[in-house]
This record gives structure tokens, C-alpha cells and sequence, in this order.
């Protein structure tokens, strides 16, 4: 029963994991004040939507979810990356209440006082949970180590709209790990928009965390968060040389092997005009190294196809490496222009059937290479998380698989299984992303 002293939020949250992790962070300071947060318009007293701006598609995905909130509710506050473009909301939604860039916690939170005052009484204060509010399943939880971003690439506005790289203090990020492993979490997911400049803002200066000293930095942190008995898992890790120290900690088990390197394309021209690193040779042997050190380490990158002056040369190019890397998880994406990126300056767009065409070749070459990798582990045993179980069976995912974007391990008939539990299983097929098994 709803009790109708007790304000309600209604809240939308969209866009990447750095974004569900704002929305975390707002959601948990509402129950906290006291405030009830529904799913549905109708009961809200205020709407907030946490907007994307990173891609045009993720604009127009953001302005109709905010056309949709003031149509159905009429109270809205815009927060998130879209906000960061107030001029750009007004002119189709001049109807919004407030607008806030991303990270912008307390503005929002003063935006609701403003609106929807605060409780007198406060009886949710006991009722929320010590690691916070999570808008993911209870077993894994994104963790946030650093806002913004200090490189410049031509195709990106991040920076822009998040600032400079603004790491978190390392025992803030610590205590944060520990709560939510004491709170049943089992993986780890480490993301930022640049992972491994983690603490470079702050010239790794010593923090300290459990009343004994650590460094802020990568290395640092994985050494302490192998030590809390849960996946940690990295995603958005920049090619630094340094990366190359946290292969022994993926091999000795302290952390997932498992590197997330957004490496974008492989024609050393392309990376130019991208403003991206260019030495695709000594990618290829840091991978090759990476891979004599820890045998079951799974790569996973992204690319753009169609970026302005892409050549035929400069795709082949890419298609090479692909070959040659082998890389076991890939995602691609067509380039598409940005409002206010440099990269929308740069001469010889490619034609829209082009960039469709080279996307279509690429991801087939992919996708043979990602079938003869999984083929692979058929007959072998892994450690699968189970996320779901239904009337089939449970679907879950092995330390080669991140949440909503890789791959996925079905146990066809296991129906006794748990969301969140370990488990040891027999691959006895695959085919190009997925895998199936039995009960070890």
C-alpha cells in the first residue's frame, strides 16, 4: 500500500555503466532523505531522467525519454551527459524544470528539495542497504574509480561534458569494494572512462585504506581488490605500458583475466586523425606477450568502421589485425558524428552504404574468429556466475564474459540453480558467441 505522505520520485536512467552508477549514487541519497522511488509516472511527484549524449542516436534516445516523462508526468529534472547541453534540451523541451550536467549529485538533489520537499521523518534512514542502492542484480556491481577523461580523441566528446580525469581517493573506492563484497556481490566490475590513467590527476599519491598506506594507481588497487574473494573484472583500460604489469596479477588469480582495451581501429593513418595511440605492431606483440604470461586471458576491444578518410587500404588494415590479434571479444560500430567532436571537420566522410558494408565484412571475419575460439573450450571445465534461472534452465557467465555485452553460458535443464551462485561446468558446445554446458 502506498502511503501518500511519503514523496515519490520517479526515475529514468540511461546510457553506459559509468552512467548507472550516478544513478546509483542519486537514488541511494533519495531513500536516504526519505523519499520513495517508483517505477511509474502516474505516482511520481517529480521524474528525474539521467540522460546520454555520447552518440547522436543516444541524444535522440535521451530527448524522447524526456519528452515521454514530461507528456506523462509534467514535473522533470534532466541530469547526465545530455545535460551538459542545456541550450540543446530547451530548444525541444522547454517545459523541463531543471537541468544538471553528469555528476552533478547535490544539484540534483537540490532540485528535488526545491520541488518536492524533504520528509519531516525520516523512516527509510535503517532501511538502506550499507552498500547503497543498486539498479544491478545483487551478485555484481559496477565500481566507479574516476570521473572524466584527458585525452582529446577526435570522434568523442566525453571530456567535454565530464571534465578532466578526477580519480576518487583510493580508500574511498576501497571501502566502497568491501561493502559491497560483505554485501554478497561477487564480481567486481571496475569501469571509468580511462581505467588505467587511474591516479595519474593526483600523481598516485598514497592514501590509505583500513588505516595502512596504498598508491593510487591501477596496479595498486587490483592488488587490493584481489584480496576481497570476488571477481574484479576491467573494463575501458587504456593501452598504457603500464598495463602490462597487471597480467601476473590476472595469471596468480588476484584478478579477472580479462582486459577491456578500446583500441578503435588499426591503420596507423586512421589512429592519427582519431588522435589515438598508432603502433598496431607493438599491439600486436603486447597481446602476444600478454598471452605467453597468462595463457586464459580474454582480449575484448572496440572499433569504428567509416571513419572520415577511411580508406579501402586503411579497412584492410583492419581486417589484418583482426586476423592476426585474434582478439576473443569484439564490438564495432560505424562512425557516426557527434555534435561538437573535431572528427565532424575532417575531410572525405565515408558514404553511409560504405560504413554499412565494411561493418556487415567486418563483424563476419569476427565472427569466424570468435567461432574457432570458443570451439576451443569445448571439453573444457570453467568457473561459471549464474545471473538467471528460469523454466529451462540457468544462464550464466564465465570469467571471459562481462554483463549485457559478451557472451552468456547456458545450462539447459539446471532449474535448481541461484542468481549469484558458483559454479563448476562442462563446456560441451558452442557457437559463435555463446556457450552450453553441463554440471561438472
Amino acid at each position: 500500500m502506498i502511503d501518500s505522505n511519503v514523496p515519490r520520485i520517479g526515475f529514468v536512467s540511461l546510457g553506459c555503466p559509468k552512467n548507472l552508477v550516478d544513478s546509483e549514487r542519486i537514488l541511494t541519497q533519495l531513500r536516504i532523505e526519505g523519499y520513495d522511488v517508483v517505477p511509474s509516472y502516474d505516482d511520481a511527484d517529480l521524474v528525474i531522467v539521467n540522460t546520454c549524449g555520447f552518440i547522436d542516436s543516444a541524444v535522440q534516445e535521451s530527448l524522447e525519454a524526456v519528452g515521454e516523462a514530461l507528456s506523462e508526468n509534467g514535473k522533470v529534472i534532466v541530469t547526465g551527459c545530455l545535460g551538459a547541453k542545456e541550450d540543446q534540451i530547451r530548444e525541444v523541451h522547454p517545459k523541463v524544470l531543471e537541468i544538471t550536467g553528469p555528476h552533478s549529485y547535490e544539484q540534483v538533489l537540490e532540485h528535488v528539495h526545491r520541488y518536492v520537499p524533504r520528509p519531516e521523518y525520516n523512516p527509510f534512514v535503517n532501511l538502506v542497504p550499507e552498500q547503497g542502492v543498486k539498479l544491478t542484480p545483487k551478485h555484481f556491481a559496477y565500481l566507479k574509480i574516476s570521473e572524466g577523461c584527458n585525452h582529446k580523441c577526435t570522434f568523442c566528446i566525453i571530456p567535454s561534458m565530464r571534465g578532466d580525469l578526477d580519480s576518487r581517493p583510493i580508500g574511498d573506492v576501497l571501502s566502497e569494494a568491501r561493502r559491497l563484497a560483505n554485501a554478497g556481490v561477487k564480481e567486481l566490475l571496475v569501469i571509468s572512462q580511462d581505467t588505467s590513467a587511474y591516479g595519474v590527476d593526483v600523481k598516485h599519491k598514497t592514501g590509505f585504506a583500513d588505516g595502512m598506506p596504498v598508491k593510487t594507481h591501477i596496479q595498486a588497487l587490483c592488488e587490493e581488490l584481489g584480496k576481497m574473494g570476488v571477481w574484479v573484472r576491467l573494463h575501458y583500460v587504456y593501452p598504457y605500458p603500464h598495463v602490462d604489469d597487471l597480467i601476473p596479477l590476472m595469471r596468480d588469480g588476484k584478478i579477472l583475466p580479462y582486459l577491456d582495451i578500446p583500441l578503435q581501429h588499426a591503420s596507423p593513418r586512421i589512429l592519427k586523425l582519431m588522435k589515438r595511440p598508432g603502433a598496431v605492431d607493438r599491439t600486436l606483440e603486447r597481446i602476444r606477450s600478454w598471452r605467453e604470461i597468462c595463457p586464459e586471458i580474454t582480449i575484448r576491444s572496440t572499433f569504428i568502421v567509416g571513419f572520415p578518410g577511411e580508406t579501402e587500404e586503411d579497412f584492410q588494415l583492419l581486417l589484418d589485425f583482426i586476423e592476426q590479434a585474434e582478439l576473443d571479444r569484439v564490438g564495432c560500430f560505424t562512425y557516426s558524428p557527434v555534435e561538437g567532436a573535431r572528427a565532424n571537420e575532417l575531410a572525405d566522410p565515408v558514404p553511409e552504404d560504405v560504413k554499412q558494408e565494411r561493418f556487415e565484412r567486418f563483424m563476419a571475419l569476427q565472427q569466424e574468429v570468435s567461432t574457432r575460439k570458443l570451439a576451443q573450450k569445448v571439453g573444457k571445465v570453467v568457473q561459471v556466475l549464474i545471473d538467471e534461472v528460469d523454466e529451462e534452465g540457468a544462464i550464466g557467465r564465465s570469467s571471459a564474459d562481462a554483463p549485457e555485452i559478451d557472451g552468456v553460458v547456458y545450462l539447459n535443464g539446471e532449474t535448481d540453480l541461484i542468481p549469484g551462485q558458483m559454479v563448476q561446468v562442462t563446456i560441451t558446445h558452442s557457437d559463435e558467441y555463446d556457450l552450453w554446458g553441463e554440471l561438472a
